[in-house]
């Protein structure tokens, strides 16, 4: 096993964020950080760092328990992290999730939405703090 791996990678690896290019992308603009310090994608992470994400307006906290550099699955990527999120940041993001998870309900015959209903769907879901 390596001692240290590329944050980047590792987002991906442990199912932080759905692609790398993503990952890489958090990283170039400021949103992740190792230890309170912005980092670059290529910065290296290794075992008991901490890592918070800024992802869709929360603020999310991790350790590192253990480093992978290619993409498992959920039940063994969970295992490679702590969470450390404050509670009132998990109830915030609780709280606004409420509701969006599930595909909207339309009245049978109402036919498609207007240009108007979508724009209104649309600010809903996207409503961030």
């Amino acid at each position: 096993m390596k001692d240290k791996v590329r944050i980047d990678k590792w987002l991906w690896s442990v199912r932080i964020f759905k692609s790398r290019t993503l990952s890489t992308d958090e990283c170039k603009s400021g949103k992740v950080k190792i230890n309170s310090s912005s980092v670059k994608p290529s910065s290296l992470l290794s075992v008991g760092d901490t890592v918070e994400v800024k992802k869709n307006g929360f603020t999310f906290t991790y350790k590192v328990l253990m480093l992978l550099e290619n993409r498992v699955g959920a039940p063994i990527a969970q295992t490679c992290y702590a969470d450390l999120t404050p509670e009132s940041e998990l109830n915030k993001y609780k709280e606004w999730y409420v509701g969006k998870g599930i595909g909207e309900l339309r009245e049978k015959g109402a036919g498609r939405p207007t240009k108007r209903e979508r724009r209104e769907i649309d600010k809903y879901k996207t409503d961030q703090f």
